[in-house]
């Protein structure tokens, strides 16, 4: 079963310097029906103006994944974390019993773009921390690259949840495949351009939820940068 999810049915907010869509009932807006799929809460996908961003704010009991598609995005945390992401860097923060953070674009004249996506953790009440790891481009070209997973295999970040986290970048004739083993099930969002999902073609900001499904197939895209995420049914 192959359900798809539109760009434009996803919940929008203009906050002048913040332009988010919500996947899922986040702040404002609220759909019963879209509340999350398996632990994945949030999938915000956020323009940020320059010289603009967030104020320090507090987060609890969550994984925090953040995935910069254009420009740069500064984070500093209460744990004493510092850095800046950019496209190809992958950040991940545990929330835990409690952390304090900020993100801003500093930049004078050019937006960050980027996916902030939450996945509710395992276990609650573990220590905060903080992982960041690069992929770079031909590392996810035509496959997809695990980014993230439970025990930090192939050099993934660590995901506090029984998820494994996949991005790739599919154009042309690249074709890329991920087996599904029996009992799980898989989120696919597209972050950029267009490619077909199991034979579903999607455009930038749509999503395909697959469920009973053996595999996640990726083709005929066209300058396409995708997220999979595989998780238990």
């Amino acid at each position: 079963m192959i359900e798809i999810r539109k760009s434009e049915d996803r919940g929008y907010a203009d906050h002048g310097w913040l332009k988010s869509y919500h996947t899922f009932s986040f702040a404002d807006y609220y759909d019963p029906r879209h509340i999350q799929f398996g632990p994945l809460r949030v999938i915000n996908e956020d323009r940020v103006a320059p010289g603009m961003g967030f104020g320090t704010h507090g987060h609890r009991d969550m994984e925090i994944i953040s995935y910069v598609l254009e420009g740069e995005l500064a984070h500093k945390d209460s744990m004493g974390n510092g850095s800046v992401i950019r496209p190809g860097d992958v950040q991940r923060m545990s929330a835990g019993t409690g952390v304090r953070h900020s993100e801003y674009n500093h930049s004078a004249d050019a937006t960050t773009h980027f996916l902030q996506i939450w996945i509710m953790p395992n276990q609650q009440g573990i220590e905060p921390g903080y992982e960041e790891k690069r992929f770079d481009a031909a590392d996810k070209r035509g496959r997809l690259r695990l980014v993230g997973s439970p025990d930090g295999a192939e050099g993934s970040v660590v995901i506090h949840q029984d998820v494994r986290l996949f991005a790739g970048l599919i154009d042309g004739d690249e074709a890329a495949t991920l087996a599904l083993q029996p009992g799980r099930q898989a989120y696919v969002h597209v972050a950029r351009g267009r490619v077909t999902v199991n034979g579903q073609p999607l455009e930038a900001g749509d999503a395909a939820k697959l469920a009973g499904e053996n595999a996640v197939s990726l083709e005929k895209g066209a300058d396409a940068e995708v997220l999979v995420f595989d998780m238990p049914a």
